[in-house]
């Protein structure tokens, strides 16, 4: 870890420094508070200088909407072209942009977490969830200052906000509550096509491996019809989610974290990947894009050799890629064929989340004809 300093009341102050998403330790920090105008505020962020804030909290929220605003009305990267793709790209940039210059807006944490703010709540409990607690998470012991960018700050609230409410999912009659940095099940429709799709042959209880299962939400699904799962993760936040969702829902399923495969032969193997085939520029979009198809790729690779003779793949996808110009549908199921497989069935639905209706999104059009796509594969 980064340990970054500055000059505060003539002395010289340091914190070890954190980011989620893999941002550098800025090289130049000044100390702002309320009396700090979002217009100079602006002109050091986008020269970029960190700006720490030790001011009002409230405060503190409102000059990063200000420095928003700005964004828009001097931002050069617009939405261009009238092609998806050129418009999905550029809308990444702006994003990137906007990442980058919120960013700047910085809070340290106290040890224990503690954010020394007026009118600040207690982000402890927040904090604990999403980076462990004092004793193993960055601020290790709770002896060491930790500075963080307040967008983050407010990305880990909002998500513990998630975490205890949870998420409504109707096919388990339950709620699901996804951790910090563990993809949230939001989108109940590809949910429902595991729901409803019949299970192969594999006795009465057949063995399931769930590959990438996030939050747990599938391995639930499938365990509470009946199955024997295996659910697998690369993300140890993930794998310690399911888990703890599984326990709660009384639910039995073994979790593991693995690259993808665990041992052995399955009657069923289930595969929701992040369906953008797009490189992630943090940890926090590996559960959206899917670099050159990558984890698609190995899921069909692998399936022959993971499959009990009468066993299926089911291969979870929207075609939002294909709608973007991002991937073919031929790509796909060239993808499919050179893995040695073929197709046994296809169950389609449409999309019931709220960006499907929003004509203001400029990926609109592309996100109301989506379709997601139960794909049933089997050995050809």
């Amino acid at each position: 870890m980064t340990t970054i300093s500055w000059t505060e009341s003539g002395t010289i102050s340091s914190a070890r420094w954190h980011s989620e998403n893999a941002s550098l330790a800025p090289t130049r920090i000044v100390v702002i508070d309320d009396r700090t105008t979002a217009n100079a505020a602006h002109r050091l962020a986008k020269a970029g200088t960190g700006l720490l804030w030790r001011g009002d909290f409230h405060n503190a929220r409102q000059l990063v909407r200000a420095l928003e605003r700005r964004r828009q009305r001097s931002s050069r990267a617009v939405a261009t072209g009238s092609d998806p793709a050129s418009l999905f790209e550029s809308q990444r940039a702006i994003r990137t942009i906007r990442a980058e210059l919120l960013g700047r807006v910085l809070v340290v944490l106290e040890p224990g977490y503690s954010l020394e703010l007026r009118r600040a709540p207690d982000v402890r409990p927040a904090c604990e969830h999403a980076y462990g607690t004092v004793a193993d998470g960055p601020a290790a012991g709770g002896t060491e200052r930790l500075c963080v960018s307040l967008p983050e700050l407010l990305g880990v609230l909002s998500a513990y906000q998630w975490h205890l409410r949870g998420v409504d999912i109707p096919a388990l009659g339950a709620r699901i509550h996804p951790d910090y940095g563990v993809f949230s099940p939001v989108r109940g429709e590809y949910i429902d096509l595991v729901a409803r799709t019949a299970l192969p042959a594999g006795g009465e209880r057949p063995l399931v491996f769930d590959l990438g299962t996030g939050t747990g939400v599938l391995a639930a699904v499938l365990a509470r019809r009946g199955a024997r799962v295996v659910a697998t993760d690369i993300n140890p936040r993930a794998v310690n989610c399911a888990r703890a969702n599984l326990d709660r829902l009384g639910v039995t399923a073994q979790v593991v974290e693995a690259d993808l495969w665990p041992g052995g032969r399955a009657d069923l193997v289930v595969c929701n990947p992040p369906w953008l085939p797009a490189r992630p520029t943090s940890a926090l979009e590996l559960g959206i894009y899917d670099h050159d198809s990558d984890m698609l790729r190995r899921f069909l690779r692998g399936l022959p050799d993971h499959l009990t003779p009468d066993g299926e793949g089911w291969l979870i996808l929207s075609d939002l890629a294909e709608r973007l110009g991002l991937r073919t549908r031929d790509e796909l199921r060239t993808h499919i064929t050179e893995a040695g497989l073929r197709i046994a069935g296809r169950h389609d639905t449409s999309p019931q989340h709220p960006k499907a209706a929003d004509a203001a999104d400029p990926l609109h059009e592309a996100r109301r004809q989506e379709i997601t796509s139960l794909w049933r594969l089997v050995p050809a």
